[in-house]
Parts: C-alpha cells; sequence; structure tokens
C-alpha cells in the first residue's frame, strides 16, 4: 500500500536500516522511514513495536548500532537532543514538561533566553513568542500562568517551545490522549498551519481514525520493523488494524446491563483539599458504584479526578464527607488496609505511581500485595512462587518480555500496562479503580483490557473508570459522571451520549445537567 502523496517533494528525513539493541531486546530492526518536508507522517505500530525508541533516535536521546540518519539528503549524527535541535527536530513528548507556577514566556524560552546586558530580555521574547503564536494559530498569551492553562493550551505551549528553537521537523508522540474532542479539531487546524507554513510533523498515535483524517502518509511498525506504508485517503481503520496488530478494532457490543443493588463503594459529601485548610480539589462529591457496575468519570486532566482517586487510595486525606467500601467506614484506613479489604487499583502513571521501572517483573508483580498469597509464605516473600504467578500473568495478559527477571523499564509503555492490570485483576478485588487503563496501548491491547474489565463486571466486581478516551467511556460504562473544577457537574447516560456532547460538558460549554439522575 504505497502512499501517492506528493513525491516530488524532498526528503526532510530518511531513516536507512535503523538498528536498535537492549539487552534481551532487539528495539528496532531495519527499520526504514521516509518522510517528505511539509507533511504530517503518521508512525503507527502496536506497544512494543519500537515507535517510541525510534523517535527518541532521531532525537539523539539515544544511538542507532546500525543504519544512517539522513536530514535533508545529508548525513546526520545526533550525540544528544541539543544536537536534533540544533539541526532542526523538536520533540512534543507525549508527557508535558511545563513548570506550572512560570508564564508562558517563561516556559518557552526556558534553556534559549534572549538576553540583553546579562538580563532575560523579555520585550525580545514576548515578540518572538507572538510571532510564533500568529503565524501557526495557536492563541497563545506570554504572560498566562501555565497552571491556569487548560491541556490543549498546554500542548500549544510546548509546540511553540520547539519553534521557538527552531525546529523546521516536529515529532507529536501520541498529541491527542488527553484531548477531548474540540481540542484534538483544533490541533489539526494548528498542524495544518505548520504545514502551510511548510514544516514538517511525525506524528505518533494509536488512534487509527485520527491518523488516518490528519496524516498525509503512514509508516506502520510491527515487531521492531517497517512492515508497509499506507494511504490514509484509501486504507481502513480496519485495514491499519490489521497492518499493525493482525487484530480488528474493539468493537463496543451492546451489552445486558449487570448491574446490583449492593453498593462496593459509597462516598457522599467527599471534599479534598489542595492544601490542609487551603482550596478544594473535590468538591463535595456524591457518587455510589455496585457491583457490576462500571461507574464513568470524565473530566479534562487537572479536574480533580486524580486527587478523587487519590482520596479513596488513602494517599489524600478527606476534608469533608464519608467513603464508604461496602458497609465500612474506610475514612480513616491506610492504603495497604484497603488494598487488602479488596480495592484494587490502576493508577494514571505508571511510573510514578505503578512500578519499580529498575526492578524486575516478579517484584512489581507483587508490589501493593505483598502482604497476600503468592507473594508470602508465612512471613517471607515468597520469590518462586511470585516468578511463577508473573509469568502466568505475561502469558495470559500477553506481556512481551523475556521472562520474570526481565527489568521493567525495558518493556514498552503498554506492556507495562498490561502487566499492571494482570497484576490488579489477579487479586480479585471487590472495587477497581482503573486511572486510564488503556493510555499508550494499542488496539489489541486494548481491545484486551476492555474485555477484562467487561468480564470482571460481568462477575459482580464494581469498577470506577477515569479516562481521557471518551469512547471507552461511552462504550464501558453504566453510569457516566463528569466532573469540572473538582465538582460533578453533569450525570449522563453512556447509551445516548454522543462524544461531542460529553466533550461539551467537560469544558463547561454545556451548561445545564442532561442527567439520569444522581447516584
Amino acid at each position: 500500500m504505497e502512499s501517492p502523496l506528493n513525491e516530488s517533494a524532498p526528503l526532510a528525513v530518511e531513516l536507512r536500516g535503523i538498528t536498535k539493541r537492549f539487552p534481551g531486546v532487539v528495539a528496532n530492526k531495519d527499520i526504514e522511514l521516509r518522510v517528505r518536508r511539509g507533511e504530517v507522517h503518521a508512525i503507527v505500530g502496536e506497544n512494543g513495536a519500537g515507535k517510541s525508541t525510534l523517535m527518541k533516535t532521531l532525537y539523539g536521546m539515544h544511538r542507532p548500532d546500525e543504519g544512517e540518519i539522513l536530514l535533508d539528503g545529508k548525513p546526520a549524527t545526533f550525540r544528544s537532543p541539543a544536537d536534533a535541535i540544533a539541526a532542526g527536530i523538536g520533540m512534543v513528548h507525549q508527557h508535558f514538561m511545563l513548570a506550572d507556577n512560570f508564564t508562558v514566556l517563561e516556559n518557552v524560552v526556558l534553556g534559549s533566553e534572549p538576553t540583553r546586558g546579562g538580563r532575560l530580555d523579555r520585550a525580545a521574547a514576548r515578540r518572538r513568542i507572538q510571532e510564533i503564536s500568529d503565524s501557526y494559530a495557536l492563541g497563545l498569551h506570554p504572560d498566562s500562568l501555565v497552571e491556569d492553562l487548560g491541556v490543549g493550551d498546554r500542548q500549544r505551549v510546548e509546540i511553540a517551545k520547539v519553534l521557538y528553537r527552531g525546529a523546521t521537523t516536529l515529532i507529536l508522540d501520541e498529541p491527542t490522549a488527553v484531548l477531548v474532542p474540540q481540542e484534538v479539531d483544533e490541533l489539526f487546524g494548528n498542524l495544518a498551519e505548520l504545514k502551510r507554513e511548510g514544516l514538517t510533523v511525525i506524528f505518533i498515535s494509536h488512534k487509527l481514525d485520527e491518523v488516518r483524517k490528519v496524516a498525509d502518509a503512514i509508516t506502520v511498525i510491527r515487531r521492531g520493523t517497517t512492515v508497509g506504508t499506507a494511504d490514509p485517503r484509501t486504507t481502513t481503520a480496519k485495514e491499519l488494524a490489521e497492518l499493525m496488530v493482525g487484530a480488528e478494532l474493539p468493537v463496543a457490543a451492546p451489552r445486558e446491563s449487570t448491574v446490583r443493588e449492593v453498593p462496593v463503594l459509597r462516598m457522599r459529601g467527599v471534599s479534598v483539599s489542595a492544601v490542609a485548610g487551603g482550596r478544594s480539589v473535590v468538591d463535595d462529591v456524591t457518587l455510589t458504584v455496585r457491583e457490576g457496575e462500571v461507574v464513568g468519570i470524565a473530566g479534562v486532566e487537572g479536574n480533580g479526578q486524580a486527587e478523587l482517586v487519590d482520596a479513596i487510595m488513602g494517599l489524600r486525606p478527606l476534608a469533608a464527607g464519608e467513603l464508604r467500601l461496602g458497609d465500612e467506614d474506610i475514612a480513616d484506613w491506610s492504603t495497604r488496609r484497603r488494598r487488602e479489604g479488596g480495592i484494587g487499583f490502576v493508577p494514571e502513571d505508571r511510573h510514578r505511581q505503578g512500578m519499580l521501572l529498575d526492578a524486575p517483573l516478579w517484584e512489581n508483580r507483587i508490589l501493593g500485595h505483598q502482604t497476600q498469597p503468592p507473594a508470602v509464605k508465612g512471613v517471607f516473600i515468597d520469590r518462586k512462587g511470585a516468578r511463577a504467578d508473573t509469568a502466568r500473568i505475561m502469558r495470559e495478559y500477553d506481556v512481551r518480555a523475556p521472562g520474570p527477571d526481565t527489568a521493567a523499564v525495558a518493556l514498552s509503555g503498554g506492556n507495562q500496562q498490561k502487566l499492571i492490570v494482570g497484576r490488579e485483576m489477579s487479586a480479585h478485588p471487590r472495587l477497581l479503580i482503573a486511572a486510564h487503563p488503556t493510555r499508550g496501548v494499542d488496539v489489541g491491547a486494548q481491545a484486551g483490557i476492555w474485555e477484562l474489565l467487561k468480564d470482571a463486571r460481568a462477575e459482580g466486581m464494581g469498577i470506577l473508570l477515569v479516562s481521557a478516551d471518551l469512547d471507552e467511556l461511552i462504550s464501558l460504562s453504566d453510569t457516566l459522571h463528569v466532573m469540572l473544577r473538582g465538582a460533578l457537574v453533569a450525570t449522563l447516560d453512556p447509551r445516548r451520549v454522543t462524544p461531542e456532547e460529553l466533550g461539551g460538558h467537560m469544558t463547561g460549554a454545556s451548561r445545564g445537567d442532561h442527567s439520569v439522575g444522581a447516584a
């Protein structure tokens, strides 16, 4: 499926025979990539396919073991990201790297400050940032504090940072992962402006419909090597999925309700403060999760969802309200006791809260479960039992790694996520807190995790699902709440709401509560 995009345009980036090895893993093998100047070129592939490794090589974060990089037809060697930036390569990472307490201007110029007489030349910086914002329709205000910006605006600040440093080729890693539909449309408008000005964009994504909408050409990577190119105008999402993973896209099939009357989690008037006695980041939240029910929480990131999850897990104290697991008041329970009482937890940030990256997989298997079998025998850690159970999880949840003694850092993000989901499901919790359970996983793994959640729900598990994937929320939830500025502002029927309507509630554009009754 060769792409017939303007073949006369010169190549901005060409990768020839790129191979990159890590201990026990060949991350990239003989990769070929040809990106033409002024196009949006998408790179798609399943988890562990080697997309991130390839982009880190292009950005100078590590050097290839074999192969060569050509920019505008000339060989290039990068020893660090600084070399890549000097050559016109900029990268916007999936997890933003911004200082909340700095202004847009201060974030953009950080490390590349224009000076006059040894001091920051704010006037020159402001002029340059305004020029960039106007040229590429970014809509930035240099003096705005980053902590006051929404997710879409933060992403535009990241784009401005690389443009400020003179980037002519931008790498965007999963740029729509945390955006609502309206923000995705705005981003695609920004990319059109970048193209119009002759810039080149390399776009890494798992969202195949979005890739087909925005890309001029697509390169598919599977198991560390390129398997083909595709023309987004003639290739369906189904065909792309089959190229990527040999599987069809997950389809949310209609399902019978499995909701029972027995509540597993009850929250009444729960509030959480940013600091003791400070402003509320969770404001008077009341909700119930019953056996066999998936309760979805939708919201633009930063509206209190993370703090709500922390409060349920005992990582933040309640400022007010009641929190019950079944019939028991758990507000004063430790996190360990809540875990032992039957709460499973798939955290939002797997690296910060879910794994020890330098530890082997079997040690990660027992994290949070170190007081229960198979982690322990008597008072001692059962290494043999933990290794055996880790091998089982790797088989059942398709965690691709050499074995239980492999360090977690050697796995792709999606395989790390599958290990965490397998670990939490294996404990058969009464209540599962699932925060962004499929973030950064490919369509095959996403389908698998969705089926696991549906099966657990059918068996009576209560699930609180926090996600930025609106299709995921709509297809899995029995009840769907919208969180805005710390409060639940709408309760919606997932069988009737559209992603656009849901996005409107999330951004506050939709007033009123098209609700189906509060929980």
